[in-house]
């Protein structure tokens, strides 16, 4: 049943993060290896996504907002993305700016209000009623959000009054994201009974499930238009391929012009599509940075779908702000992609290069943090080759997979010799150029070229211990 789905998804999601870091690096590993396998696995990229959301907000500090204030908040939780300031999607607001949004309506829009509905939220929830708590909550939103709206309208004539919030709220989104506060509790109820309705997971957005949430969403809209926008964010986050939340536009203009679509109350579906694509090479960009590999394959497939799926489903015209939106995504995807292929020759040349045994200090080993980023940098640039043609990396992946081929089919023999012939002091920094030159093997060539390397390896290795045993005899 479709109303079964949601809490069933916020349990897995509950569970999912509350996994220690090992488990859940461990869980995306497994699920990316499936995917990559080409493997059907029912729900794998709703629990990928959940993990690498984990995993980024765990240096998040929590907000400090009481419990009164959180209550007030709460039905701006689906529409929350733990992420810097300095990008605004519509529909979408920034964690962070929870609590000054809350000291600015508590201290400028409605202070004596709201320092009355946050002593009798305290006072029901000490005495364990919950239910009177969320009922003077839902008071309280009803008076924010005229009170919020007058403010708004307000600040949109006053240009200095809206640089100052801007100033207290940190973001030069103020007035936008209090907007979609505005936005989120003045269509709460419906955004509830539709949050019920609506699948908790939906593989496909195409025939009888596309007829029947279109159906669900113009009911919920049938008061108030704004919802549809709230109702696409709401659905987006339950959907298996992101992208599909056009076909709601095309549905609407009942063909696939973006022109045509643009004008229908769902053409705001190709909107969010497109900040939801450029959030995801946001989130691909730093995951590259910093070395992690937090699923980074499973992510540029997800990119590279999205952008097909936008490109084949409808007509985005070049000269249209759509249509340039979509290319300049696709653009910047093609020079982070150039520049982080165009790092692996040099990373694994220096980790794998033979050193003279003068320059290795003794009982040494190569960074093993290094290595992992290395590896991971490999598998991401040999996974590269399957999604050229959306990012136009064609030659500069063939290129750096030939180059790595080569470096590693005969470089590799030099660090067999170089193992054989080490002493006490550089046999360790040898062994662990191997054992990383195993790993990297396994990436471009495959596990059992990789195996055969490590074999090698233990040879080398038995082959040193016995020349030293002979010498010492």
């Amino acid at each position: 049943m479709a109303g079964m789905g949601q809490p069933v998804v916020e349990r897995l999601r509950e569970f999912l993060r509350s996994l220690k870091p090992g488990a859940r690096a461990l869980l995306i590993a497994e699920l990316e290896r499936s995917i990559l396998r080409g493997d059907d696995s029912t729900g794998s990229d709703l629990i990928l996504t959940e993990l690498r959301r984990s995993f980024r907000g765990g240096g998040i500090e929590a907000s400090r907002i009481g419990d009164h204030a959180r209550l007030f908040f709460q039905p701006l939780e689906p529409f929350l993305v733990d992420e810097a300031l300095d990008h605004k999607h519509r529909g979408r607001l920034a964690r962070s700016t929870l609590e000054p949004i809350w000291l600015w309506l508590s201290n400028t829009v409605m202070p004596e209000e709201a320092r009355a509905y946050g002593e009798a939220v305290e006072t029901a929830l000490l005495e364990s009623d919950a239910a009177r708590a969320k009922a003077l909550a839902d008071a309280f939103q009803g008076q924010a959000v005229e009170r919020l709206q007058i403010a708004l309208d307000r600040l949109a004539k006053d240009d200095k009054a809206e640089r100052q919030l801007c100033v207290q709220l940190g973001t030069t989104w103020a007035l936008e994201d209090v907007q979609t506060v505005v936005g989120v509790l003045r269509a709460r109820e419906a955004l509830a009974t539709l949050g019920t309705q609506l699948p908790g997971h939906i593989k496909s957005l195409a025939g009888p499930p596309l007829e029947a949430v279109k159906a669900q969403i113009d009911a919920a809209a049938s008061a108030n238009a704004d919802v549809i926008l709230y109702a696409l964010v709401l659905l987006i986050d339950r959907l298996a391929a992101s992208w599909q939340l056009i076909r709601l536009a095309t549905k609407a203009a009942g063909a696939d012009s973006g022109a045509r679509a643009a004008v229908t109350p769902y053409g705001v579906a190709v909107t969010v599509v497109l900040a939801e694509l450029e959030r995801l090479v946001r989130e691909l960009a730093a995951d590259l940075k910093s070395g992690r590999g937090i699923a980074v394959v499973a992510m540029l497939r997800d990119i590279h779908d999205a952008v097909r799926g936008l490109r084949s489903e409808i007509d985005l015209p070049a000269d249209s702000a759509w249509g340039k939106q979509l290319t300049t995504i696709r653009s910047d995807l093609s020079k982070l992609l150039s520049a982080e292929i165009e790092l692996v020759g040099g990373r694994m040349r220096r980790l794998l290069r033979l050193r003279p045994a003068k320059e290795i200090v003794p009982n040494s080993t190569v960074d093993a943090d290094e290595v992992n980023e290395v590896e991971i940098l490999i598998g991401f640039v040999v996974a590269c080759r399957s999604y050229v043609g959306e990012f136009a990396i064609s030659e500069v992946t063939q290129r750096a997979v030939a180059d790595a081929q080569q470096y590693l089919d005969t470089g590799t023999r030099g660090l067999i010799d170089a193992l054989r012939a080490a002493g006490d002091a550089d046999r360790a920094f040898r062994r662990s150029q191997l054992d990383a030159a195993v790993r990297f093997c396994g990436k471009v060539f495959g596990k059992e070229y990789a195996a055969l390397l490590a074999k090698s390896a233990e040879v080398a290795a038995q082959d040193n211990g016995e020349r030293k045993a002979f010498a010492r005899g």
